[in-house]
């Protein structure tokens, strides 16, 4: 059975469901979606969590009665008029913008008439396993100047046994939520009082940050790249030349300086074609390779943030390559590699990979177009790489390769990308001079590896469920004190950590020492070092590595440098 027409079926009943219990509520949308499906209505009270109850309640008896759907196609007109009489206004606004003669019609007996293209199940006996979620706020069509309708998300599989799997991995998903950890763990915050989508990053959000830019600046420089830094705001003339102001500008934040209008960058792009622009480049120069790790700005709907995974204010690891025809296609596969040795450093190994075509609102010829798609596809292919087509969503100005990581509970995210850009030297009219003693216009590739910095570290947090890994850990080793007499010791042992380049801290509260573990585990510390008086006279530590709990995998007597050793290697082998 199609899990899809299953999902889309058992989102129609639940809006049969809903219309029985609230005559007054109008339907929207109910399509399926990846794990389940969700259906969008008009109610002027919210819906509860007791509402949810009665709403599965009443599915489970529509259900149960077995009720055949029955498809119809009805004339434009007839289903205008219907709907009308209804009072159902999403539904006519729906049939008005079908330009068939026909629209099809769903029935579930005589209890339930609804808009929808199908296909669906033979009857709602079917139906074996389903769960509704949660509720959610959505604009009608995605538009926030629309009415804000009521979302009921559920999901539905073929057995008990496949939806109880999947219950259990979103309670799991839960635990996980990057917006909790990042919280109870002190990394960030984000308040309605400093500005929707806006990160503050406390001590150690802010440490784990900087040890992955830091990473990310060896490993640019060992390939190649030179840094540049951009400015944050430009004139908008470099933003209608590159395009952005066309097709970006609803997502831009613009303001005016002495009559002059100027944009907070949205995208880093411009100020690296402003570096290579600067002097006419030769042959030899190419492939350049500029790196940033530029902060921009764009104005993303309210609707759609979700604490560090969609945001106004991010900083992308983002690189311009400007190379010839000949290297293009080695400069792509580069890349590709770049961004595999990546994730795997960071703990992510299994990806999904997609090619994206052309948009409708889109710049740059037909052929360049071609050109630019078949060395992406080509690159993938030569690299033995399985890839799905997206058809219609690459950037304004060029195709691009969409890297998705695979994390610990087998979810997709969205972090590397590389564009293949024809567009914008052409508009910028960049060169550089040939073997030949002609100018030739060079390619331009964008690519980012982890994407925004701030939606690979909820990526992360999620995937480690907090407990990242030592290398990555901002405290990698916490000292607790057993009692005062100690503090001297421990004082010592958290200087020579330092000094070795291992981040400690120390715990010298007047707390039980058995409270200050469990802080400390509950804080995801990869090592917590006890020191009482056995270990002062002994001039050694006790341990508990890599998150044991209170009770177990503790060693006692460690002689320090063979504990100092031991943190030194994880950070060697980024373990």
């Amino acid at each position: 059975m199609d899990l899809d027409t299953l999902r889309h079926s058992c989102a129609h009943i639940m809006a049969q469901a809903v219309k029985e219990l609230f005559p007054e509520v109008k339907v929207a949308i109910g399509p399926s979606i990846e794990d389940g499906f969700y259906y969008d209505f008009d109610k002027k009270e919210p819906f509860t969590p007791e509402d949810l109850g009665k709403i599965e309640e009443k599915m489970r008896q529509i259900i149960k009665k077995n009720i055949v759907f029955k498809k119809e196609l009805w004339d434009r007109e007839q289903a205008v008029k219907f709907f009308e009489e209804q009072d159902e206004v999403y539904k006519v606004e729906l049939i008005e913008s079908i330009m068939d003669k026909k629209v099809s019609i769903y029935k579930t007996g005589d209890g339930f008439i609804d808009l929808c293209k199908g296909p669906h199940i033979e009857s709602t006996g079917m139906i074996k396993a389903f769960k509704l979620l949660s509720i959610a706020g959505a604009y009608w069509r995605g538009d926030e100047h629309r009415q804000m309708l009521q979302r009921i998300y559920g999901t539905c599989f073929e057995s008990m046994i496949e939806l109880d799997k999947h219950l259990k991995k979103l309670e799991e998903a839960l635990k996980r939520d990057h917006r909790k950890l990042g919280t109870e763990l002190g990394f960030f915050e984000m308040s309605a009082e400093m500005g929707a989508g806006l990160v503050l990053y406390h001590p150690k959000g802010a440490l784990l940050r900087t040890i992955i830019e830091d990473y990310e600046k060896v490993e640019h420089r060992k390939r190649g790249y030179q840094m540049i830094i951009g400015p944050h705001i430009m004139k908008s003339d470099v933003w209608v030349r590159s395009g952005h102001y066309d097709y970006y500008k609803e997502n831009m934040y613009t303001f005016k300086i002495e009559e002059q209008e100027f944009a907070i960058k949205p995208m880093n792009c411009p100020a690296h074609i402003m570096v290579y622009k600067s002097k006419l480049r030769s042959y030899r120069e190419l492939p350049l390779r500029f790196f940033e790790l530029g902060t921009v700005y764009r104005h993303e709907k309210s609707g759609v943030l979700h604490g560090l995974l969609r945001v106004r204010g991010f900083t992308q690891d983002d690189a311009h390559l400007f190379c010839s025809e000949d290297t293009l296609k080695d400069e792509i596969k580069g890349i590709i590699d770049f961004v595999t040795e990546t994730m795997r450093v960071f703990g992510f190994n299994d990806m999904r990979i997609e090619l994206s075509t052309r948009p409708e609102k889109s710049i740059g010829s037909d052929q360049d177009w071609q050109r630019a798609t078949t060395a992406l596809k080509e690159s993938l292919e030569e690299k033995k790489l399985a890839f799905e087509i997206n058809q219609g969503d690459g950037a304004f100005y060029g195709p691009k390769i969409d890297i998705k990581l695979k994390d610990a509970l087998g979810r997709a995210w969205q972090c590397a990308t590389i564009q293949c850009d024809f567009a914008l030297p052409e508009r910028f009219d960049l060169a550089y001079a040939a073997a030949d003693g002609t100018h030739k216009r060079p390619i331009m590739l964008h690519r980012v590896l982890l994407g925004s910095i701030e939606r690979f570290i909820g990526a992360l947090l999620e995937h480690y469920a907090g407990a990242l890994p030592v290398w990555l850990s901002p405290v990698q080793a916490l000292i607790v004190s057993v009692t005062e007499k100690q503090h001297d010791y421990a004082i010592r042992i958290k200087k020579t950590l330092e000094y070795e380049g291992i981040r400690a801290e120390a715990d010298l509260r007047s707390e039980k020492v058995g409270y200050k573990i469990r802080e400390a585990v509950m804080q995801k510390i990869p090592y917590i070092v006890v020191v009482g008086e056995k270990e002062v006279e002994s001039n050694t530590v006790s341990v508990r590595r890599e998150r044991g709990d209170e009770k177990g995998n503790v060693v006692n007597g460690i002689g320090f440098t063979e504990f100092i050793d031991e943190i030194k290697e994880k950070n060697l082998s980024r373990k």
